[in-house]
């Protein structure tokens, strides 16, 4: 059965960080709230600067004091989920997928080096490499055993990439809906000087960036104000337009599709059926090529099942 969208619901705000900007306050759906009132910062410390990273990131629920869910099967403590976010995006990407998974698993959302809230220092390189380095840092400093690691997006080529550096802390690699054999953001052949400045403010444009939500859900009744604000947040932080300009133009992870095949962790593919914005032949590419994965469709769904369908998303990535 088809999930209907979330309505918009007024619910009193009390606190956000102060990283975040005034706009939050605006946000009107109850997940979205409660997803950025959780959002806080750590600082990580990397190869990649002197000084540590402030890092966007939120743990749900707190089992720093509780007893790790275990695996009926096998009564070992399961390993804890981390979300990784798309392009242009942020961890509120996962607003409506993690009140699903945290009654179950430990769970994690985090911005990617140069995306979100994380900070953009103007020393930092923001590449695939840099992307990888300090997510590592981060997996080593805050939770620092296998885990889970779930990509949406290019999320997914962000996830597959780290996989294959560091295969000790990946459990299972869950892709939805993922880039890894597509192409980067046609955006990238105008980012170079003076084009880049030009073309990063007509992407922050409302229009333009409701257009490309509108292609990402096969039901546009999500497409609501919430989920475009949700959507343009980040943008509202310093160095947003440089940070895009410098990873789109190391290529992001064009270099990624002849690695694929040495994936060697448990993999679910996870897709929407109707996915307009990469279409559906890469979900089969993906299954044919990592030896023995799985591929689930998810139906009436489109480029963003983690918010079109999160229940049958949850229930997918709990049973895998």
């Amino acid at each position: 059965m088809q999930q209907s969208p979330l309505s918009a619901r007024p619910v009193k705000t009390t606190m956000f960080a102060s990283f975040l900007p005034q706009e939050t306050q605006q946000l009107t759906e109850a997940t979205s709230i409660a997803l950025a009132q959780a959002i806080t910062r750590t600082e990580i410390q990397t190869p990649l600067s002197p000084a540590p990273i402030a890092t966007a990131y939120t743990r749900s629920p707190d089992l720093s004091q509780s007893t790790p869910s275990l695996s009926v099967a096998t009564s070992q403590p399961q390993p804890p989920i981390l979300l990784l976010h798309g392009f242009d995006s942020s961890l509120l990407e996962f607003r409506r997928l993690m009140p699903q998974l945290a009654p179950h698993r430990e769970t994690w959302a985090m911005d990617l080096l140069g995306f979100g809230f994380s900070n953009r220092a103007a020393d930092l390189p923001f590449t695939p490499e840099a992307i990888k380095t300090h997510l590592y840092a981060f997996w080593k400093t805050c939770i620092g055993r296998p885990m889970t690691l779930v990509g949406a997006s290019m999320g997914g080529a962000a996830a597959i990439d780290f996989c294959l550096t560091y295969p000790e802390t990946v459990a299972q690699l869950v892709l939805l809906d993922a880039a890894g054999f597509a192409k980067g953001p046609a955006i990238s052949r105008f980012l170079f000087p003076p084009l880049g400045y030009w073309a990063t403010e007509f992407l922050r444009q409302p229009k333009v960036r409701a257009q490309v939500s509108r292609k990402a859900y096969r039901d546009q009744r999500f497409v609501t104000a919430d989920a475009e604000l949700c959507a343009a947040l980040h943008l509202k932080l310093p160095r947003w337009s440089e940070a895009l300009i410098d990873f789109t133009r190391s290529g992001g992870y064009n270099f990624l599709s002849d690695r694929i095949a040495h994936i060697t962790q448990p993999t679910l593919i996870v897709w929407g059926r109707q996915d307009g914005i990469l279409g559906t032949r890469d979900a089969e590419r993906f299954q044919a090529a990592i030896a023995g994965s799985q591929l689930i469709w998810i139906e009436d769904c489109g480029h963003v099942p983690h918010l079109e369908q999160p229940q049958t998303t949850a229930n997918t990535i709990l049973q895998f």
